[in-house]
């Protein structure tokens, strides 16, 4: 296994288009290492740019202590697993397993035991002398990684390899591929554009948009502390609320006016509750995850007034989805005594799990920014 490092590492395209701008950060020694970010965002082109399958515009590209801007794919020491399994019908499972040590030239003893291994590890030991046409979607895949581990690469690429597969089927093999990396402890780059799987097998994730990099953090991190309104919505699901407006100073309290006659009162931290006040008198942007919404209860000491548009239970818990002052809300609740679409309701929030964001950059406003 290899750390992978980028520094300052662009990528541009003849017709001008910026796939990706300034990656700038290290994978660790036996990460394992998710980008993640919409169609478009660059992260499979930065997994292009490790495999060697995309030429690199400016920066340098490290795997190891080695820079390998000009080496090419084949002595780079990595293997790749795409969304297509690219298996060979032709040959057996043990056939596609052992073909690439085969090309190199590995004896064959050598070649055996690193197949009876991988078929061990992956459970492809009754699969052996299949062809991938007898095999489901999601054993095609488990022979995909497994032709990968054979190789005993210093770095594995996933790109998107779940793609192909139902939800059952995807949560099984995402289960594979994570038990796959404790087991072998190898340096792996996932590319994906669903946040579950980012967030699942992730040790860190890139979350990406627009060909940058929006912030590297592990995922509980991202979830509580985004630094911007883009990875607030696309890490975590239901997506973060967003309610925004001028904020107001009041009888020594902070409170942002959504609409007419419909204010949030603020509880931030006092060296949060200083820093706002720089923005009295500016919108702002205030983010509340669905699970810290809920029906007005007793206890609660400030309210919303809203509109229920739509109820959604599914299974062991329920979203409603609602209209508050031009802005769209979802809550997160238990599956039982819901009221129902058209009801007008009010809200309690979590006012100390509160995220604030400026409203023209839109990146978090934090007691320790600048």
């Amino acid at each position: 296994m290899a750390k992978v490092r980028f520094e300052h590492v662009r990528k541009v395209y003849e017709n001008g288009y910026v796939g990706v701008a300034d990656a700038d950060f290290e994978i660790a020694h036996g990460e394992m290492l998710v980008l993640v970010g919409p169609s478009g965002c660059g992260k499979s082109t930065l997994l292009r740019m490790v495999a060697g399958l995309e030429s690199i515009t400016s920066g340098a590209l490290a795997i190891g202590d080695r820079i390998v801007n000009d080496v090419s794919p084949r002595d780079r020491d990595i293997a790749m697993v795409f969304q297509n399994y690219a298996l060979y019908p032709h040959m057996s499972v043990a056939e596609n397993l052992a073909f690439g040590l085969r090309l190199r030239g590995t004896p064959k003893a050598e070649v055996d035991r690193r197949v009876a291994e991988a078929a061990t590890m992956l459970d492809l030991g009754r699969m052996l002398p299949l062809k991938p046409a007898q095999l489901s979607g999601g054993q095609r895949q488990r022979v995909a990684l497994g032709r990968a581990l054979v190789r005993q690469p210093a770095v594995f690429l996933l790109d998107e390899p779940l793609s192909n597969l139902d939800a059952k089927l995807r949560l099984s093999t995402r289960v594979e591929i994570a038990k796959l990396h404790r087991a072998v402890g190898a340096t792996m780059i996932y590319v994906t554009h669903d946040q579950i799987e980012a967030m699942t097998l992730g040790q860190r994730i890139v979350v990406m948009r627009d060909g940058r990099v929006q912030q590297i953090d592990a995922p509980m991190r991202l979830y509580e502390r985004p630094a911007n309104t883009f990875v607030a919505t696309f890490v975590g699901s239901p997506k973060m609320n967003l309610l925004w407006g001028p904020l107001l100073e009041r009888d020594g309290g902070l409170h942002v006016r959504i609409a007419d006659g419909i204010e949030l009162a603020l509880a931030p931290p006092p060296a949060l509750q200083a820093k706002l006040r720089g923005y009295v008198d500016r919108e702002i942007i205030v983010g509340l995850r669905p699970e810290h919404l809920h029906l007005e209860r007793d206890d609660d000491t400030a309210t919303l007034a809203a509109r229920v548009e739509a109820v959604e239970p599914v299974g062991n818990e329920a979203f409603l989805n609602l209209g508050c002052g031009g802005c769209d809300l979802v809550v997160r609740l238990p599956p039982h005594d819901l009221p129902v679409a058209g009801d007008d309701v009010r809200l309690g929030y979590d006012a100390a799990r509160m995220h604030f964001f400026e409203r023209d950059s839109e990146v978090r406003i934090d007691e320790d920014a600048a």
